[in-house]
């Protein structure tokens, strides 16, 4: 058997890990795991964060589509016919009059 298709058979086998020098074999094995588990730590982080940047962009939309109609609604409220209607129950009526300046003058000694 060529030494190539022995070494093959030899990691087929897993004689790689019951050898006597395998420790640094498991040394390595150990760390390439860790790496995956960071990897796929780092990973689920990730998108628990897009997931909450989208849950905060939707959240955004929302307030501003009700500040929106908020705003609007106030400016109805403002307008001076709508003051108008809602003060007839009350049987008030704009002035026939209108207001006059008064102007206050003091002389310093």
């Amino acid at each position: 058997m060529s030494t190539f298709k022995r070494s093959i058979y030899d990691i087929l086998k897993g004689n790689f890990l019951v050898s006597d020098n395998s420790f640094k074999n498991w040394r390595f094995i150990l760390f390439v795991v860790m790496l995956m588990l960071l990897m796929i730590a780092s990973s689920h982080s990730s998108d628990k964060k897009v997931m909450e940047i989208a849950r905060l962009n939707k959240q955004i939309k929302e307030l501003q589509s009700e500040f929106v109609d908020t705003r609007s609604i106030s400016m109805k409220l403002k307008l001076e016919s709508t003051i108008r209607n809602k003060v007839l129950d009350l049987e008030l009526k704009p002035s026939d009059n209108p207001p006059q300046v008064i102007r206050v003058t003091s002389k310093n000694n």
